[in-house]
């Protein structure tokens, strides 16, 4: 079974290498685990156990310990600023069309339900990318 244990190892060494976030580091742990277990014993059952046990004590150990070094924190932009402020259509907006509009001073990219005329206010209702989603501004 060593060679078994030693195959997940590998490949899940390799998947941990391919991603970016850590997912399978810890498993590739439990295996070395099972790995040093097939020494002691022939029996696949604690081999198993072996590898289950220490891969959630490693996940256990080691997920606070990454929390501490890797920033989770959204970091807001500029952009964010316009959502729900009025704009004026530069150019016309059609139906699965892009059209301008701007916001601040700046022309933005901009799609719509419905059609809105150069010329109108409209309501930023959010960003798709860097593409504003608008409606027309309700009196």
């Amino acid at each position: 079974m060593v060679i078994g244990w030693f195959i997940a190892f590998v490949i899940l060494l390799i998947i941990e290498l391919v991603t970016v976030n850590l997912v399978t580091i810890w498993f590739a742990i439990g295996a070395v685990a099972a790995i040093i277990t097939t020494i002691f014993t022939d029996s696949v059952l604690i081999q198993s156990i072996v590898f289950v046990v220490v891969s959630v004590i490693a996940l256990l150990i080691t997920k606070p310990l990454i929390k501490k070094f890797k920033k989770f924190e959204v970091e807001p932009t500029n952009s964010d600023r316009v959502i729900g402020k009025v704009g004026d259509v530069t150019k016309k907006i059609e139906k699965n069309k892009y059209g301008e509009v701007k916001v601040y001073g700046n022309t933005w990219t901009a799609s719509s339900k419905e059609v809105i005329e150069v010329g109108e206010r409209v309501k930023v209702l959010s960003i798709d990318g860097v593409k504003l989603i608008v409606e027309k501004e309700k009196k």
